[in-house]
């Protein structure tokens, strides 16, 4: 069985512990691991290989959370260079497969707490789909909940699928007794799924396996056996679907496995509240954050603390945080719900140590042999100077080392690069001056995926 692994997701209503270029999947809440890992150790048992399906932005925090993971092997990656819902994800890594094979379709971001009972429902999954049925979980509802989506179940047919409903709507289905909360996860066959899909989405079927005919592959990848990249054009032309609307709702053949797992989408603060221990003298408090809080006599709390944000919120009311982000989106503030300080990209680390009127101040950590993207800024000059390792750098046509205690500068709009061609991590300063030094005022010149 292969695990494909859902990874493009971005967690706006865990903000601002969670940011566009670190999601809450790759954030290491439990026991100092992220819900991406759980997820590949929980599925690692019963899959001999995996199929890592993530955007350009993201995908080197899969690759370098895997490493971590001594256990795991034969992965590999499919890069989307923009998103356009499960049906395409599911496709391309289906068409990677061999066609007798059976696969395993998990988000990356869902937490599983009774592993037993998980090993129980993934085998009727798995002896339902090598009878020839689309299979999906669904999670007995325990309460009512309006965060959600729901699958209406006919016997083992997965009848309709509802977006989140409404409290009034969401207590009809709990009554009703044959709906489930929507798990996300899927098990089937390779040559059924895409059978189905060919038969109830041909347009999706199409415009998938030319995206997929038309990537390009590389070869070892860090811990991936293989990098599989979709070309943009491609990948815009296929239609933005669930699979659940896509195919599931269509097709005769499905089946729903009905499943007491100890399941969360940890979805909201309030989700992730439950399962997370209360250390504070007051009642029913999550507190989260980088430096020690202390409250008096307050219950039923939200509190958030990272180095640029802060987030109070009542219980019961963390779904308002989408709105949030929605908002500063829309006010010029999109860094803070893009980025944290500290940032991970695919080289290595970046904080932001200080930021003012016309500057900014940086730490840059660059890994050994590893570069950022030739690039340009249209808006402000940088100043480089060295902490320990050595620096090749790269300023329009010349290229020099710049070693511990030295400095060089580039002026906006000269063409340049950092690398490390060195055994040791580089660390520098970056100072930057200028009238604007938002991260979005960068030209990239040469990328090939290494986002600088």
């Amino acid at each position: 069985m292969t695990n494909i692994i859902l990874s493009g997701g971005s967690g706006t209503r865990l903000w601002p512990l969670s940011r566009r270029l670190m999601p809450k999947q790759f954030i290491k809440l439990f026991n100092n691991k992220s819900l991406f890992q759980l997820t590949v150790e929980r599925n690692a048992p019963f899959c001999e290989n995996s199929i890592v399906v993530s955007n350009v932005e993201q995908y080197f925090l899969a690759m370098d959370q895997l490493e971590e993971l001594s256990e795991v092997k034969n992965s590999s990656c499919i890069l989307e260079p923009v998103g356009r819902n499960t049906a395409a994800a599911i496709a391309l890594a289906s068409f990677a497969l061999d066609e007798e094979s059976i696969a395993l379709v998990t988000p990356s971001d869902h937490l599983i707490k009774d592993e037993n009972s998980y090993k129980n429902a993934l085998q009727k999954a798995q002896d339902l789909a090598k009878e020839g049925f689309l299979v999906t979980f669904g999670i007995r509802p325990s309460y009512c909940e309006t965060g959600f989506g729901y699958i209406e179940a006919d016997e083992l047919r997965a009848k309709s699928f509802k977006e989140k409903p409404d409290i009034k709507t969401a207590e009809k289905y709990i009554k009703s007794g044959n709906y489930y909360w929507n798990s996300g996860m899927f098990c089937f066959k390779v040559k059924t799924f895409l059978k189905e899909l060919k038969e109830h989405a041909l347009n999706i079927y199409d415009s998938s396996l030319k995206a997929f005919n038309s990537a390009k592959t590389d070869g070892k990848t860090g811990c991936f056996d293989k990098l599989i990249r979709i070309d943009m054009h491609d990948m815009a032309r296929i239609e933005e679907i669930s699979i659940d609307y896509a195919l599931m709702e269509k097709s005769a053949n499905t089946a729903v496995v009905p499943s007491d797992i100890g399941w969360s989408d940890v979805g909201s603060f309030d989700a992730l509240s439950v399962e997370m221990p209360e250390n504070h003298d007051s009642a029913n408090n999550l507190i989260l954050a980088d430096k020690e809080v202390f409250i008096i006599d307050i219950d039923d709390l939200i509190v958030v603390d990272t180095k640029d944000a802060l987030l109070i919120s009542k219980k019961g009311s963390s779904q308002k945080v989408k709105n949030i982000v929605a908002s500063l989106q829309q006010s010029g503030k999109k860094d803070l719900t893009t980025l944290h300080v500290r940032a991970n990209r695919p080289w290595g680390t970046y904080e932001v140590l200080e930021v003012g009127d016309g500057y900014k101040i940086k730490k840059i950590e660059v890994k050994p042999n590893k570069r950022l993207s030739l690039q340009k800024h249209f808006h402000r000059n940088e100043h480089w100077i060295v902490v320990s390792g050595t620096a090749k750098v790269t300023i329009n046509d010349s290229s020099f080392l710049v070693r511990e205690n030295e400095s060089t500068y580039i002026k906006a709009g000269d063409v340049h690069r950092l690398e490390n061609p060195g055994k040791i991590p580089l660390v520098l300063i970056e100072a930057q001056v200028g009238k604007y030094t938002g991260e979005d005022d960068i030209v990239r010149i040469e990328d090939d995926f290494k986002r600088g």
